[in-house]
């Protein structure tokens, strides 16, 4: 369970999230209401337990996106993330990479047009998207990097300053002293922090004020600090024996603050991958000024426009994508296919007459659920197009490996046929594959 935590870490949060995982699932007294509400929230389901060892064994990137949200003490509402950063897992090089995305940055949210992505968890908790926040955030992320989001993990202040208190503090090596004059406190006032340079050695509460405080160059110094916290609380994680005997004080701990859609089998899978993670094999990157613009829109807020060229250019060095997977549609998508019963379309998009009905066979004998079969709008598609209306992860990662389709070519849309799900253009590229 430890080694989990060299995988990808949220200050200890993975260990902390495994702990959950394993006696939410067990008969202990105090988890009973934990366990109800996993189940009640979709996460106590064992309906995608067997996912990641079929991703590991395919040795395909596991993508967590790690969310930070801005709830108080005692407050209850609809939430902001304050953190999003998103990590992958690569079994197939044994690496790992996370990637800092700023909170102001102004993106579409699928279905509710233009904003601060940090308002996406918020949206869906408000609109009652399907899945709350947490499943809205994971789109736009996909939606505006093109990197597939397959798990979260959320954490509230309270949370990450018991967890950092549980592993004993952690020690980090200041490059810059922090005077923040502005720092929010408790009650939606202010107060002064300082932390000097230098090595310092920080309980929960200091942890979060260096990871929170915008001191410096607005939140692109505060993301590097955030990660720095990450690798620190990697590092402390590591280090320490902890008997399983003390695993019940742990998640007493740990308490609500921690939700996670992870399941036991995937944790121990992701577990056994992370023990072979060296340190130099872990990068690091963030979406910062060099790749933004500030903008004050007419409500006066001030927003990072994304150059999504570069943004794009980073998302492709830290997360480089693989070649698909010859066997997509065996044991991972039988099983999902299924749960997901997506109705989907086909469009031939080229000149070939007969490729949108061979494709459709094909489709059908590895479980995908393709209800029609028709020409396109047009017969000169260079690409093939995946659009999807309904939130449906699995169908539309395994169409994108099975069409040989880019990631930025699938996109959601809110507006469709009332009877499909998803539907697919054909396009010229494919049509290559196809007759190789």
């Amino acid at each position: 369970m430890v080694l989990l935590v060299s995988g990808a870490l949220y200050c200890g949060l993975f260990f902390f999230s495994t702990v959950r995982a394993i006696f939410a699932r067990t008969t202990l007294p105090f988890v009973d209401n934990v366990a109800k509400a996993q189940i009640v929230q979709g996460h106590g389901s064992n309906s995608r337990a067997q996912e990641l060892p079929d991703l590991v064994q395919r040795k395909e990137r596991v993508n967590i996106l790690l969310l930070g949200i801005d709830q108080r003490p005692q407050e209850n509402g609809f939430y902001r993330t304050d953190t999003m950063i998103l990590v992958s897992i690569d079994p197939a090089t044994r690496s790992a990479a996370m990637l800092s995305i700023p909170r102001d940055l102004w993106v579409t949210i699928p279905g509710y047009g233009e904003n601060r992505i940090n308002t996406a968890h918020s949206t869906g908790d408000a609109k009652g998207y399907p899945g709350g926040g947490v499943a809205l955030a994971k789109k736009t992320v996909w939606y505006c990097l093109g990197i597939p989001v397959h798990y979260y993990v959320r954490i509230n202040f309270t949370g990450f300053e018991k967890l950092i208190d549980a592993i004993g503090g952690i020690t980090i090596d200041v490059k810059k002293p922090i005077h923040d004059e502005k720092y929010p406190d408790d009650n939606y006032g202010t107060m002064v922090i300082d932390i000097p340079a230098g090595v310092q050695h920080m309980d929960g509460k200091t942890a979060l004020q260096y990871a929170r405080s915008r001191h410096g160059n607005s939140d692109y110094d505060r993301m590097k600090r955030q990660q720095e916290v990450l690798l620190a609380a990697r590092d402390k994680v590591l280090r320490l024996d902890i008997p399983l005997s003390r695993v019940p004080e742990l998640l007493k701990i740990a308490g609500d603050s921690i939700q996670t859609d992870l399941s036991l089998d995937e944790i121990i899978a992701l577990a056994r991958i992370a023990k072979e993670i060296d340190p130099s094999q872990i990068k690091t990157g963030l979406i910062d000024s060099s790749m933004t613009t500030s903008v004050k829109t007419p409500q006066g807020w001030i927003v990072e426009v994304p150059d999504w060229q570069k943004v794009r250019k980073l998302v492709d060095e830290l997360f480089p994508t693989q070649a698909p997977s010859t066997v997509v549609a065996t044991s991972l998508t039988r099983v999902q296919l299924d749960a997901e019963a997506a109705r989907i379309e086909l469009r031939n998009g080229t000149l070939d007459p007969t490729l949108a009905q061979r494709t459709a066979q094909r489709l059908r004998d590895k479980g995908f659920n393709v209800v029609r079969y028709e020409d396109a709008d047009r017969f000169d598609y260079d690409e093939t197009i995946i659009i999807y209306y309904a939130d449906k992860p699995h169908t539309v990662e395994g169409l994108v490996s099975e069409l040989g389709a880019k990631l930025t070519n699938a996109r959601p849309e809110t507006k469709g046929p009332s009877d499909l799900d998803i539907v697919v253009i054909l396009g010229r590229e494919y049509l290559q594959k196809a007759s190789s």
